[in-house]
């Protein structure tokens, strides 16, 4: 992106989450623990749906592209966090706030459109599943993916565009841990009511969409299911459902929380600790949620390690 910079800053200082230099040294320590969670996990569904072939559905190439997503989207802002923790200057250039800032929507966005394309997914393999290979091909999942890659990409672009243009002459302390668009936006030093108004239609207008669609989805796949007589038919079935409803739950939430409220200094503060849950928790727990209730998951990671258990044995063997 080539802005004009319309600012007489060079940089912004991030004020992070707290400035008590015990607490810092915690939260270092708690927060790295869940960003190698996120890694280790997010890569580990990567490498586990890639290797193992009966995992090569639509179900988990969506779930594929929402661990690179995670893995992504958490690394836009969670390093420079944690770098932040163990220095007194926590400052960031113009251009890298900016940057940062659209990375962060650019990666953020596409992760509720997938959503929503799992649970299209979910509602084609539940409620027609004679047909859901015929449905769910390869070119309808790759025109899902790249959709949400896109309209991700320009929704960011609005944003960002946006800001950069604004003028900036003082104070340049930003109220989070990361560059924003409500913090930034905080310091301009002009009216920023457009910017504001785009933040809560159009975002709000994706956000909310996207949820109504897979609410929607979920209410014919709750049809089927109570056309299935047995109790036990339904529970196997809403199974392949019930980790994908718990993400959406948990990513939804924060993210309407956040950006479709009135930007006022209470809600700032309130916005950096439902920051926390999306860039740093949400992003950990996905894995996890989506491997303890996924018994495919699990059968793949069992026959992953003992293939990788068996190649060291053989390894050892020859050496």
């Amino acid at each position: 992106m080539d802005l004009a910079y319309n600012t007489s800053i060079s940089h912004f200082v991030l004020l992070g989450l707290t400035d008590l230099t015990d607490l810092q040294v915690f939260l270092f320590v708690f927060f790295l623990m869940f960003y190698i969670i996120n890694l280790i996990g997010n890569l580990s569904i990567m490498v586990i749906t890639i290797i193992d072939t009966s995992l090569h559905t639509p179900m988990y190439y969506f779930l594929w592209n929402l661990s690179f997503l995670d893995i992504c989207y958490s690394s836009v802002a969670v390093p420079k966090m944690l770098s932040d923790f163990l220095v007194m200057e926590k400052t960031i250039s113009f251009a890298g706030c900016i940057s940062q800032m659209h990375f962060f929507h650019f990666l953020g966005s596409p992760e509720v459109m997938l959503l929503t394309a799992m649970s299209y997914d979910r509602y084609v393999a539940i409620g027609n599943p004679l047909r859901y290979s015929a449905i769910m091909n390869t070119r309808v999942c790759w025109c899902l993916s790249l959709s949400s890659w896109v309209t991700g990409y320009f929704h960011s672009l609005l944003h960002t565009v946006m800001a950069a243009k604004l003028p900036f002459c003082g104070p340049n302390l930003v109220k989070h841990f990361f560059c924003d668009i409500k913090p930034l936006l905080k310091l301009a030093c002009t009216d920023t009511s457009l910017n504001l108004k785009l933040l809560t239609r159009v975002t709000g207008t994706l956000a909310t969409g996207t949820l109504l669609l897979t609410l929607l989805s979920y209410v014919f796949i709750i049809k089927f299911l109570l056309k299935i007589r047995t109790v036990e038919g339904r529970k196997r079935a809403f199974s392949t459902c019930s980790a994908h409803l718990t993400v959406v739950f948990l990513l939804y939430g924060t993210a309407i929380f956040t950006y479709l409220r009135p930007s006022t200094q209470e809600s700032l503060d309130q916005d950096r600790a439902a920051a926390v849950l999306f860039t740093v928790i949400t992003p950990a727990l996905n894995p996890i949620i989506y491997t303890l209730r996924n018994k495919d998951m699990k059968k793949g990671m069992k026959k992953t390690l003992s293939n990788l258990i068996l190649t060291i044995r053989r390894v050892l063997y020859f050496l």
